[in-house]
């Protein structure tokens, strides 16, 4: 069990959202839900000693906000995900280096970690992604312009495009 767990549930301007965290960094979001219940159920199996804690989130509830209001906003927050392998890692970092309102390939993430074969295990990495819009899986397309997949829905990732005012063929 990490120290010094703790988590917040708070509302942005199109649902509740959640977020887990420890001295050592971000472990976990979630996208926005409709309802709190529906984000402490996503979290649940996560929360085994954390403390509900606003005040070791404010920026980043502030950044959520803003960024829910149509804002640009960097996530530069440390990450602490233990859990992950090497390569998720590889793919979650490449994948940071996405600007706000642009979009990359699964094939380019593939390239920056130096496995341009991998482009499937790139896809399924951005699927286990515990962090989204911190780690902007949604700005990752297929080759050909289509929306690819995405955990949260092809509609959210559709959504949160449009929101960053990227461009989407689909």
């Amino acid at each position: 069990m990490i120290q010094g767990l703790s988590y917040i549930i708070f509302m942005v301007e199109v649902g509740w959202m959640g977020i887990i965290g420890s001295k050592e960094g971000l472990l976990r979001t979630t996208l926005p839900l409709r309802s709190e219940k529906d984000v402490y159920r996503r979290l649940e199996n996560s929360l085994e000693g954390a403390k509900v804690s606003q005040s070791s989130f404010e920026d980043l509830i502030k950044r959520f906000r803003a960024y829910f209001s149509g804002e640009k906003v960097e996530f530069p927050d440390k990450l602490y995900i233990s859990s992950a392998t090497d390569f998720q890692l590889e793919v979650w970092q490449a994948t940071r280096s996405i600007p706000f309102g642009e979009t990359r390939s699964y094939a380019w993430i593939a390239r920056q970690i130096g496995k341009p074969k991998a482009v499937r295990a790139v896809g399924q990495a951005l699927g286990k992604n515990p962090l989204p819009i911190i780690v902007p899986c949604h700005r990752v397309l297929a080759s050909n312009g289509g929306m690819g997949g995405f955990s949260g829905g092809i509609e959210t990732k559709r959504f949160l495009l449009s929101l960053e005012g990227a461009f989407v063929s689909e």
